[in-house]
C-alpha cells in the first residue's frame, strides 16, 4: 500500500489530498500543522499520526523509515512561502 504524510493538515487545500489519497486508496501514515484543531483527519485516516511540532513529525517520519515503514509521498499543503523548506 502506497503510505503518504502530509504537512499543513489543517490549511484550505488538505482535505482535497485527504480525499484523492483516500480514494486511490493510499494511507495517511503522519500529518503535521502547528494548527491543532483539526478533525477532518480523522474523517478520512483515523489511524493516522498527528503533530503539531515540525520535529516531532520529523522524527517520527525517521521512526517509520528505521522499522521499515516507507513513506512514498509527501503531500505540502503547507502555505506557498513554506513550500521550499518543506520540500528540504
Amino acid at each position: 500500500m502506497t503510505e503518504f504524510a502530509l504537512i499543513g493538515a489543517a490549511g484550505y487545500v488538505a482535505p482535497r489530498h485527504m480525499r484523492a489519497i483516500r480514494d486511490c486508496g493510499a494511507s495517511l501514515a503522519v500529518a503535521y500543522d502547528p494548527n491543532d484543531s483539526v478533525g477532518v483527519i480523522d474523517s478520512y485516516f483515523p489511524n493516522a499520526q498527528f503533530f503539531t511540532e515540525f520535529e516531532r513529525f520529523d522524527r517520527h517520519v525517521d521512526k517509520l523509515r528505521r522499522r521499515g515503514t516507507q513513506i512514498d509521498y509527501v503531500s505540502i499543503c503547507s502555505p506557498n512561502y513554506l513550500h521550499d523548506a518543506h520540500c528540504r
